[in-house]
């Protein structure tokens, strides 16, 4: 396993410090010790000028969540590091492979695609560009069928990130008194489980007592989708609702605000969105691109391989906490600590039927 080198990752934007992540890595993935992920007043000098192409899952750039901080990450990039970007939203699945297509067909340096739901298509490309660098946010590429070695997989351990939002919402459940607590995913594919088996984890163990409830929108943009879940869910006893579905998922948020429940964000610190939001389950999603930038820029990108990013590199974690949540904090970052010290370990990634 090829260890990155170690970095302070500080979060961007609407990003604030997070320990989310995923995925299982192989024997030869590396795992990101961190990242020069500094914002702000500092900068990085401007090296060799290269062009980095990112294609986004559907939800485009203003989800403000996932594809949301892929882009900030590219336009850190292109502020601190010199380098030339460019943005092709995905619409639909279909516009995958020519969104990909289009890019390495214009020699762009990396071409990074944003999310699971691209594997097939990034396989295709990257199989017929062999010359083009590619990386690829939540999907392990070693699990590609045609095993492409131009291809580098950024996963995040989000069961985590899930597991410490959970407890937080669990510790609140026994003091309220409830026993009930909802998720709603987008669609039921590992990066998704990954946070609401942490979560229910997290909330177990903080509190035995608590049921979980748990659906699919099958959706990541719409929110009415999501908010019907979340309503039936809050309707059912669920005190406290956990959105992992992009943009969908907004309506998870607005779902509480309207019952007068907490809610949990996922992906970007989402506190701004109102003082319902408990907390929000964070990957720095945006610091994975910088430094995959980064490592390109300076050629030592090597596909075939995976980068893990997890709570003891600080690349996944929890945001801001509103009233409620502060309560816990302490007792949140007690057990954060654990984590990533491995005395906390074997939390699960998978969500039973």
């Amino acid at each position: 396993m090829r260890t990155r080198r170690s970095i302070q990752l500080l979060a961007v934007g609407a990003a604030a410090l997070a320990l989310v992540v995923a995925g299982c890595g192989s024997d030869n993935s590396k795992s990101s010790s961190g990242s020069s992920g500094s914002s702000g007043s500092s900068s990085t000098p401007a090296g060799k000028k290269i062009k980095v192409g990112l294609v986004t899952d559907i939800g485009g750039l203003n989800d403000r969540s996932f594809n949301q901080l892929a882009y900030q990450g590219l336009k850190r990039a292109q502020a601190q590091l010199g380098i030339d970007g460019r943005v092709l939203p995905s619409k639909s699945n279909a516009d995958y492979v020519p969104n990909l297509s289009t890019l390495a067909q214009q020699h762009y340096d990396l071409v990074i695609g944003v999310g699971f739901l691209m594997a097939d298509a990034m396989d295709t490309v990257a199989s017929k560009f062999p010359n083009t660098k590619f990386a690829i946010i939540d999907v392990d590429a070693t699990t590609l069928k045609h095993k492409p070695k131009n291809v580098e997989g950024l996963l995040f351990k989000e069961q985590e990130a899930g597991y410490l939002a959970g407890y937080m919402a669990g510790l609140y459940m026994k003091d309220k008194g409830g026993t009930t607590i909802g998720s709603v995913g987008g669609q039921k594919i590992p990066p998704v489980d990954h946070y609401i088996a942490g979560y229910q984890a997290g909330a177990k163990a903080a509190n035995p007592k608590i049921k979980t409830l748990n659906g699919y929108s099958q959706d990541f943009v719409a929110q009415d989708k999501c908010k019907e879940i979340a309503l039936n869910q809050i309707q059912q006893g669920a005190k406290v609702v956990f959105q992992v579905a992009g943009q969908c998922g907004l309506g998870v948020i607005d779902a509480a605000k309207e019952k007068g429940v907490q809610a949990i964000g996922v992906d970007a610190d989402q506190a701004y969105l109102g003082p319902q939001v408990m907390t929000s389950a964070e990957k720095h999603v945006d610091v994975a691109v910088f430094d995959t930038i980064k490592e390109a820029q300076g050629g030592s990108i090597k596909g075939g391989q995976d980068t893990i990013f997890d709570v003891k590199t600080n690349g996944v974690g929890i945001g801001k906490t509103n009233a409620e949540g502060s309560k816990y904090l302490t007792e949140v970052k007690a057990i954060q600590r654990k984590i990533a010290s491995g005395q906390l370990s074997n939390i699960p990634d998978t969500v039973g039927k």
